[in-house]
């Protein structure tokens, strides 16, 4: 029998602000993956800065943080077996320009500033980020 994993989704404020929370949502539950937390909220650059925090010091840090607290975003907390290289397939590539089409970013993006989504990238990350965006009691 396969492991229960948790995993953590970010959709960022692009695609809160294109409409697409019903559609991404809709994409893992027709996968069968359990919702068991969500928010939505304007995040306060802290947490953002705590979320990146290896990525403190690179070219990129300042950018991704100003873009993840420019609008609101929507948190998620995903269950399922395997559910954290299944949800990272279903978002694609980092890059959009990389991502297959059918994948969210596939479909969704055109640029590595706004894809749309983040995905934790392993399991250690995904304990390491449900922690920062939710309070145990506010999963299921």
């Amino acid at each position: 029998m396969a492991v229960i994993e948790r995993t953590l989704v970010l959709i960022k404020p692009d695609g809160v602000e294109r409409g697409l929370v019903g559609r991404i949502v809709t994409m893992f539950e027709q996968r069968q993956i359990r919702l068991v937390g969500m928010k939505l909220l304007n995040a306060p650059r802290e947490q953002v800065e705590t979320h990146y925090a290896e990525h403190r010091g690179k070219g990129f840090f300042e950018d991704v943080v100003n873009f993840l607290t420019s609008g609101p975003i929507v948190a998620m907390a995903l269950e399922a077996p395997n559910v954290i290289g299944i949800v990272r397939q279903m978002s694609g590539a980092t890059n959009p320009k990389d991502a297959a089409p059918g994948t969210i970013r596939g479909d969704y993006s055109l640029t590595i500033e706004s894809n749309v989504v983040h995905t934790a990238a392993d399991s250690d990350a995904a304990v390491r980020e449900l922690a920062i965006w939710f309070s145990p009691s506010e999963l299921l």
